[in-house]
This record gives C-alpha cells, structure tokens and sequence, in this order.
C-alpha cells in the first residue's frame, strides 16, 4: 500500500487547522450592532421638534462578521435621521468590514391643518387653522409646525379642509401695495427726512418697494410695515 507522502499530508493538516481555527473565533453579535445603530440614531436625532421613535430592521441571521472591539455607525451619502432610512456600521480592527442596517425614525409631533376649505387669496386667520399631531417624516419638508407662522400670510392655492398647511402653499401679505400712498424716510448721518410719495410695485415686508414723490422723482428703498419705504443713505 502506498503511503502519502509527507509533502502532501502537510498542505492538508494547515488547511484544516485554519478552517479550525477561523470556526473558532469571536464572532460579531448582531443584536449589540443593531443596539449600536439604535443609540447612533437617538444621538443624530437629538433636538427633532417632536417625540422620536426609532426602529432598527433585522440582520441576517447567516451574517457571520468577526468580532469587533469598537463598532462605528455612521450614515452613509444621502442618508440621514429622518423617516426610512439606512446606517452603516463598520469594523477597523482587527478585521475590517461594513454591513449596513435599515431602520426607521419616527418624529411623532404637532403640525397645522386647514380647519376648512381655504380660497386662494384669503388671509389666513386663527380660525383658519388647527393643529394636529401625527409622523413628521411623512409630510412634507415644508410643513407648517406652528400657527403663529400662518397668520397674517395669503393663501397661494385654493387647500380643501384638513389639508397639511405648507409654507410653500402661502405667501406674505405685501408691506406695500402699488398705487398706495407711502411715507418715504430718508436717513443717513445726523439726518432724517420724510415725505410721501406713491408705490410703484408690490413689496413685502425687507424686499425693494420703489415710489414716485410728487416731484416726479422714483425713489427705491426697503419696504417696512406700516406703508413706509426706507431709503439709508
């Protein structure tokens, strides 16, 4: 009987002590990566105007990383805390590797809906609007939070009730309105000179209001509430 040489019994007995020893060693816990992605997540969504929930998904079960001291989770491009969203989480030693875990973050708060069908042109009022609570991530980014931030503003779209009120959706009422008498001021140094004149264009409160003065002369300055336009010189 031929005997197997001691050239071929060595290549085989390293390969199966390797195999050993790679079957043997730590291997990465899921549940701690997924604890890691749930703190990462409360961090990057401190200071969100509302009541923060997060969900992190599975990970496979066949998922076999090797042990790492020090996970580090990061959000990849295009990601960040808000809504359905992507983490990954890496390993620099000792042996490099990244997966990267889905998971969700709820921002539970208030938001303001028309309390009823809202013509375009009407100047939103108190009565206009009312509050409501629900998943922030849902809406849209231009999402009106606060009432206060309504008021006075014209509605720039016809909205039927209950609709999220956005930002986009109203536009200020002018400071100045065109045809309308406006007090113009003139400042600079160790003076200060008014008079009125008549507004040539439509302005809201800081855009550029120009007016005729009843010497003809067009003059251009800030718009300011109340019907002035100030010219700084």
């Amino acid at each position: 009987m031929n005997r197997p040489s001691k050239k071929s019994v060595l290549p085989a007995l390293l390969v199966a002590l390797s195999s050993t020893a790679l079957a043997q060693a730590p291997r990465q816990d899921t549940g701690a990566l997924r604890q890691t992605v749930e703190q990462f997540l409360l961090v990057q969504s401190a200071g969100l105007p509302g009541e923060i929930n997060i969900t992190v998904g599975q990970i496979d079960s066949r998922t076999s990383l090797p042990a790492c001291a020090a996970p580090e989770a990061f959000l990849p491009n295009g990601s960040r805390a808000w809504g359905k969203t992507t983490v990954g989480v890496r390993c620099t030693a000792p042996s490099p590797w990244t997966i990267y875990v889905s998971a969700t973050v709820q921002v539970l708060g208030e938001y303001v809906v028309t309390a009823a069908p809202l013509a375009q042109g009407k100047v939103v009022t108190q009565g206009d609007v009312l509050k409501m609570k629900g998943d922030l991530t849902t809406l849209p980014g231009s999402i009106i939070t606060d009432p206060a931030q309504a008021m006075g503003r014209t509605a720039a779209i016809s909205l039927p009730a209950g609709a999220p009120l956005r930002s986009d959706a109203l536009r200020a009422q002018p400071a100045i309105q065109q045809g309308q008498t406006v007090r113009v001021v003139s400042a600079g140094p160790g003076f200060s000179v008014s008079a009125e004149a008549r507004a040539l264009n439509n302005a809201a409160e800081g855009q550029v209001a120009q007016a005729r003065t009843a010497s003809g002369q067009v003059v251009s300055g800030v718009a300011k509430a109340g019907g002035v336009v100030e010219v700084a010189y």
